[in-house]
């Protein structure tokens, strides 16, 4: 992985670089997992969807769309689109019946078990050729980057709220 990155202008970091080239991989591995997870696949965007879903338990379509930083009309779309084929359900919620919860169907959480497990096959393919040592500190710093990249998009847990007064 010593390419320059697709579309790049100006230095970068060679963990950057790489991690860059490692990202288009990975999407094309993730793309031949999504095929063969169980039919009928969902999009990329869909996908993306079920991951936030599930990651943040109750989400509703607000909350969605500014983690996906999309539109609410686009939003709407892609949870129609999920719902239609069973892995998506909407519930009124329960302090403001106008708001529109989600959460995924057992059929949804099936299809991205199917999905993983998938994925995970072809990364342990893939790592295998790779030395012990390398896999450890791949490991290590792949848990340490998740960690970053996730936060921002898991709203705060409820018990992170503190009541506020006057």
């Amino acid at each position: 992985m010593s390419q320059r990155p697709i579309g790049s202008s100006g230095p970068a970091s060679p963990a950057v670089a790489e991690m860059s080239e490692l990202i288009e991989l990975l999407e094309v591995v993730w793309e031949r997992g999504r095929d063969t997870a169980s039919a009928p696949p969902v999009s990329s965007a869909q996908a993306r969807v079920l991951f936030l879903v599930e990651a943040n338990g109750r989400l509703n379509l607000r909350e969605l769309g500014r983690l996906l930083e999309a539109a609410p009309s686009s939003v709407t779309r892609l949870c129609d689109r999920l719902e239609a084929v069973g892995f998506l359900e909407r519930h009124p919620g329960a302090d403001d019946r106008r708001e529109v919860l989600l959460r995924l169907t057992p059929a949804g959480l099936t299809y991205l078990g199917r999905l993983r497990t998938r994925r995970l096959e072809v990364l342990a393919e893939a790592m295998a050729g790779m030395p012990e040592s390398s896999r450890a500190a791949l490991a290590t710093g792949l848990a340490a980057f998740c960690a970053a990249v996730a936060k921002p998009l898991q709203l705060p847990s409820a018990e992170s709220f503190t009541t506020r007064t006057a």
